[in-house]
């Protein structure tokens, strides 16, 4: 098949005056999870078990209502409070499906271990910050979603932009209500401060 002549003109333009770009590997991110619970017990375990797989925890969030939806109140019961933990170590932004496979894992012995309680007694929510966004994990396909692999998907929440965060069209209730900012811009700052080897305590 012969090229046209805008075609050969292109390809000659990008051989000349363009460079292509290069491939590099992925940003460091803060891994961050979202607990949901009815049990402030059960938040304890989760936030342990948590800091056992992810390592040291350094920053964590207030306890607050989760009470924006009832998306999982016929699994997990009323009253439910959201808390969320972000791990002290840097790590590739690769990392976020295999976090996603582990709190599965965590979420399934949890439920073992309290069987008396809701059919779901904590809800594991992994994802990570970057300086420019809040990426999270789901096992759900949709529009506005990117397959990581072994059948998670990430979804960009939250984008940082103008010293502040941002809401996209499908971001949750809860988290553009701003209720998160705090601890979102707490973990921001840290990964900054890591990011050019300043001690971020």
């Amino acid at each position: 098949m012969s090229l046209g002549p805008l075609a050969v003109d292109s390809l000659r333009r990008v051989g000349h005056n363009e460079r292509m770009a290069e491939a590099a590997g992925p940003p460091n991110v803060k891994l961050i999870c979202g607990i949901i619970s009815g049990s402030p017990g059960v938040l304890d375990e989760a936030i342990e078990a948590l800091g056992k797989h992810f390592g040291s925890i350094d920053v964590t969030s207030e306890r607050i209502a989760f009470d924006l939806t009832r998306y999982y109140e016929a699994e997990m019961g009323g009253e439910l409070l959201r808390q969320f933990v972000s791990f002290e170590q840097p790590r590739s932004a690769d990392v976020l499906a295999e976090a996603k496979q582990v709190t599965n894992a965590l979420e399934a012995r949890l439920a073992v271990r309290h069987p008396d309680g809701s059919a779901r007694p904590v809800n594991l929510d992994p994802g990570y910050v970057e300086l420019a966004k809040l990426v999270l994990a789901s096992m759900k396909n949709f529009a506005h979603r990117i397959y990581l692999g072994g059948g998670v998907y990430g979804e960009v929440t939250l984008v940082y932009r103008k010293g502040g965060w941002h809401s996209l069209p499908w971001t949750f209730p809860d988290y553009a209500s701003g209720r998160y900012e705090t601890f979102l811009s707490t973990v921001r700052d840290r990964l900054r401060q890591q990011a050019h080897g300043k001690d971020p305590t």
